[in-house]
């Protein structure tokens, strides 16, 4: 199995290209989760204060042999919370067990509470005093980052949005690459791959490559540079979800799976989401 490839991000900082998310994993799914893939090679995990599940993850990370400086941790700071961002990572890394995170992530813009340029503001202080390495934004459409550049002067390191065959979303993607912004795929597939597993190239290329859809939509991931975070609490496919650095796609059958785009998204809309 060939080594997965390190993302270097605008900071200075790397992150592996490949993690496991955990949403809506409970307490002891996450904490086996984790414990499996640090076991298979993974070296990312990316929760929330919203999973209500970090406790879990603490506890993986105490129990495993891993040393910390090569596990990424990623969490995130809740919406409800964007007035406090000093208490809200304080409260993460006591469940967390940690005394920093590696990657901060505002959870959403919430447009029309508007307080996220406030809340970033926050999160610059908190990276100035050392308890996050990196800080950036999940959900976030250019207008929103454009917003954050221009009253900060700080850019989000990541936008981790919804991505999938079905939604590419490539003209963010455009913009996040155009400010040296790490694009990040949640969901990437399509939670549990209904409507993208069964579609006639991801299945052809499945049997050529001698994988499953799953792999080669994270494959397809890889191959367009941006950080992956599949979900799984089964052994068996979270093993399944790495073992995917022994094989690349060409060029012509991305662009085939570039036009599964429908534009369907799965989860709120970061406009009106607050």
């Amino acid at each position: 199995m060939t080594t997965q490839p390190l993302i270097k991000l605008h900071d200075g900082n790397t992150m592996p290209q490949l993690g496991l998310g955990v949403w809506k994993a409970g307490i002891d799914d996450a904490r086996n989760a984790v414990l499996k893939a640090l076991d298979v090679g993974y070296r990312s995990i990316d929760t929330a204060a919203m999973y209500k599940n970090e406790a879990a993850i603490g506890q993986a990370l105490q129990e495993t042999s891993v040393a910390r400086d090569d596990i990424f941790i990623t969490t995130k700071l809740w919406n409800d919370d964007q007035g406090n961002a000093q208490q809200a990572l304080e409260t993460s890394l006591k469940k967390l067990q940690l005394a920093h995170v590696d990657l901060y992530l505002m959870h959403w813009p919430c447009p029309e509470r508007d307080h996220y340029v406030t809340a970033w503001q926050g999160m610059i202080a908190l990276q100035q005093q050392g308890l996050v390495k990196s800080i950036g934004v999940c959900n976030f459409r250019q207008t929103h980052l454009k917003r954050l550049i221009d009253e900060t002067g700080v850019v989000p390191v990541i936008n981790q949005i919804e991505l999938h065959p079905m939604l590419q979303q490539r003209e963010l993607h455009a913009w996040d690459v155009l400010h040296q912004i790490q694009t990040e795929a949640w969901s990437p597939l399509a939670q549990g791959g209904k409507g993208v597993f069964d579609q006639p190239i991801i299945k052809q290329l499945a049997k050529k490559y001698g994988k499953t859809p799953a792999q080669i939509v994270i494959r397809w991931h890889l191959d367009n540079g941006v950080v992956v975070i599949p979900k799984s609490v089964t052994p068996s496919r979270i093993e399944e979800n790495f073992n995917v650095f022994d094989f690349q796609l060409e060029k012509t059958e991305i662009s085939q799976i570039t036009q599964l785009d429908s534009g369907h998204r799965l989860g709120p809309d970061p406009d009106t989401f607050n």
